[in-house]
């Protein structure tokens, strides 16, 4: 990974235990004009530079794959780690923590006081959002680009927030362009949540160059 790659994700875990901090704690007026000012100032300066772009940076991670591979799943560069919900330079996100084991993708998160909905529990729509960012890695494994065509939460205990949760995620089964995917999060040994997604699979082109927005 390259210095300013690793500086984005170091600064943007700073930004996060802020926002956190700032949820969990008080402070007094004088404190808080201090943070907003500096804030501000800060906001500022970030806007003065260069916009990011990532549509720009996914078609030349696109570009610059091996012959015969035709999905950037991810890694510096790409455009993912700027990602809502689970990017790790996006400093609005959640610290999302993935490995793999067989068919199995294995994601540890702990969802601190910034998500908390009902006090010590998880906003559900924050565990939703967790769900479909995690269920996204297995179609990075396939290596096959797709969009979240539904997903289906049902929750089953109180999400606890300030505790780790371990999400466990496969595909189930394919019927032309739709992906099955299943999903279920666990505080401990108990089951808190579980998930049903479907994804439509489209062409790389599509998934990674899309007119610009703006």
């Amino acid at each position: 990974m390259d210095p300013e790659t690793d500086q984005r994700r170091d600064t943007a875990t700073a930004l996060r235990d802020l926002n956190h901090a700032f949820v969990a704690h008080d402070r007094d007026g004088d404190g808080l004009r201090e943070l907003q000012a500096a804030a501000a100032a800060q906001a500022d300066a970030m806007r003065r530079g260069p916009r990011r772009d990532r549509l720009a940076l996914m078609r030349k991670a696109r570009e610059s794959l091996p012959e015969g591979s035709s999905f950037p799943a991810g890694g510096p560069g790409s455009g993912f780690e700027d990602r809502a919900v689970g990017g790790h330079a996006n400093p609005t996100g959640v610290d999302v923590e993935v490995s793999y084991e067989g068919d199995e993708v294995i994601a540890n998160v702990v969802l601190h006081r910034a998500f908390e909905g009902a006090p010590g529990r998880a906003h559900g729509g924050i565990v939703a959002a967790v769900f479909d960012d995690v269920t996204g890695f297995v179609i990075g494994r396939l290596g096959e680009p797709a969009f979240t065509g539904e997903l289906t939460v049902r929750f089953v205990a109180p999400v606890p927030v300030e505790e780790p949760l371990e999400i466990r995620t496969r595909l189930e089964g394919r019927e032309r362009r739709k992906l099955f995917i299943t999903a279920e999060a666990r505080a401990g040994d108990t089951v808190v949540a579980t998930c049903k997604a479907i994804y439509i699979t489209v062409d790389p082109s599509i998934f990674a160059g899309a007119p610009d927005p703006r």
